[in-house]
Formats: structure tokens, C-alpha cells, sequence
């Protein structure tokens, strides 16, 4: 294979959507920077076009988000620097986004924060515990958080206040 067909083999449009997903895997979430955007779930789709560009499909965490902006910003502007442009951002808003894709990773990232991940949507009602001393013996003291995808909680045990990310 000559140079040429080298360069081609490495811009077929598997290749760019897998490159474009390893850069997002690097673009952080600006509420929670410890999260990627695909540890969020909230990439629904990554398409690329015939032109040499890219289609990227988001959902945000709720309606009205106000993070939703500077997350379509970060995105493009990251796989634009990374070679992959042009690339427009469309919002997908059905189904509704839910934590339920939060990515296991994502939820281990959550924890070690300082943020109680949600529980599975299916999984049993189970008692908050503490991302800090991991006691079960938790209380809500507040529906909303340092943002409004979280609650304020409170572990009982060792008496810190600590965020948990709700069940959407």
C-alpha cells in the first residue's frame, strides 16, 4: 500500500467516528470535569459525512441545562482541533436523556469525587450511601445541589454534606 492509500485507509468513516470518539472521551462535562462527556451518556450519536465532516448528536441531562451550550461549544471545537471538522451539533431529545447512561465508569468517576452516583432506574430502592465513609445512614436535606442534576445530602455518620447525582 503506497502513502496515499495508507491516508485513505485511515480516513474511512469507521476511523473518523472512532477518532472522534476517543476525543470525546477527553471533553469534560463543566459541572463535573471528572466526567467525559461520553461518561455522561449524553453523546447519542456520532456521524460522519460524505464531505470530511461530522454530525454529533447530544442530549441533555434535562431541559434547560444551563451547561448545554458550552457543552455543544466544547465539543465541536475539540474534535475541530483535533482534524475532524467541519462538525455541527445536533440536540436529540427523544427519548429523554437518562442517568441510566451514565457510564460505569462515570459512576466509579462520580464516587471517588464526592458524588453519590444514581442508582440503576430498575435496580431496587436502595438508601444513599456516603461517597466519603460509604455509611448507608444518609438523609436528603435538599432536592437541589451545587446543580440542579443533584440533591443535597448529608451522611448522618461522619456529618458531611455531599452531592448525589439524581435518578432521571
Amino acid at each position: 500500500m503506497n502513502a496515499t492509500e495508507e491516508g485513505a485507509a485511515r480516513d474511512t468513516p469507521t476511523t473518523r467516528v472512532a477518532h472522534a470518539r476517543e476525543v470525546l472521551a477527553s471533553v469534560p462535562d463543566p459541572e463535573i470535569p471528572v466526567l467525559s462527556v461520553l461518561d455522561l451518556g449524553i453523546v447519542r450519536s456520532v456521524e460522519a459525512l460524505a464531505d470530511g465532516g461530522l454530525v454529533v448528536g447530544l442530549s441533555p441531562t434535562y431541559s434547560g441545562c444551563p451547561a448545554t451550550a458550552t457543552i455543544r461549544e466544547d465539543v465541536a471545537a475539540a474534535l475541530e482541533h483535533a482534524g475532524l471538522g467541519p462538525v455541527r451539533v445536533v440536540d436529540v431529545l427523544s427519548p429523554a436523556w437518562s442517568s441510566d447512561w451514565i457510564s460505569d465508569e462515570g459512576r466509579r468517576k462520580l464516587l471517588e469525587y464526592g458524588i453519590a452516583p444514581p442508582t440503576r432506574l430498575d435496580a431496587p430502592l436502595l438508601p444513599v450511601a456516603c461517597p466519603r465513609c460509604g455509611s448507608v445512614d444518609t438523609e436528603r436535606l435538599s432536592e437541589f445541589g451545587s446543580t440542579p442534576c443533584k440533591a443535597l445530602y448529608r451522611c448522618r455518620s461522619c456529618q458531611e454534606p455531599f452531592d448525589r447525582f439524581k435518578c432521571l
